[in-house]
């Protein structure tokens, strides 16, 4: 891990874990579809679980017991734009950054395009973006970095000149492949230790920081 500054014309951020907390999201779709199901009241000592075993693309069965995948994911889609909330002074952060580089979000949410600009129109940070991509812009998900290098493409910027900053090993993962240098932060479900074994560039507490190490 690089402790030294970044340069940089273009940052790509992931959505969930590192602008929004989506610990609320996790939680209320793991409710909806363990009392759907009747599997029973685990959904507090699982949901973070879920996400993190999709991300690892582990097996989703709890107490033997197979996971409703698409139920989850249909509720979680429907309910993370009212449910997940802004890190705090996230806007103010977006605001600095905007004045000397090009934003853009990489999400992997299964979701039309117009529902992730509507959510960032509600917390007031729409306009800081140049571009938005979701799951169903792309035929690979994360950790392929077909989404990140057709991000880049949409910013008219090189690679070279690009991080992806991101909460999950995936994130780090598609910013290696892609040759973009990567930054991952600790907002989300995964540990300092986790993410650490993906070797990114930088490791920071949450985005806040991140003016203080690029340039």
């Amino acid at each position: 891990m690089n402790n030294n500054k970044l340069k940089a014309k273009g940052v790509l951020f992931d959505l969930d874990g590192t602008l929004v907390d989506s610990r609320p999201a996790y939680e209320e779709a793991a409710r909806l579809a363990f009392d759907r199901y009747s599997l029973g009241p685990l959904a507090d000592k699982y949901a973070f679980e879920i996400p993190r075993r999709l991300e690892n693309n582990l097996p989703l069965y709890f107490e033997g017991k197979k996971f409703p995948l698409k139920f989850y994911l249909n509720s979680y889609y429907s309910i993370s734009e009212f449910k997940t909330k802004l890190i705090s002074d996230v806007s103010k952060t977006l605001n600095v950054l905007s004045n000397t580089m090009k934003l853009a979000i990489v999400t992997m949410r299964s979701t039309p395009k117009k529902n992730i600009i509507k959510q960032l129109r509600r917390f007031k940070i729409d306009s800081y973006f140049d571009a938005v991509i979701t799951a169903l812009d792309t035929k690979k998900p994360k950790p392929s970095p077909e989404a990140l290098l057709r991000c880049v493409d949409m910013l008219s910027l090189d690679k070279a000149d690009c991080i992806i900053v991101g909460d999950s090993i995936n994130d780090v993962r598609a910013g290696k492949v892609a040759g973009i240098r990567t930054v991952a932060v600790l907002s989300g479900i995964f540990s300092f230790q986790e993410l650490l074994k993906e070797n990114p560039n930088l490791i920071l507490q949450n985005i806040n920081y991140l003016p203080d190490f690029i340039e």
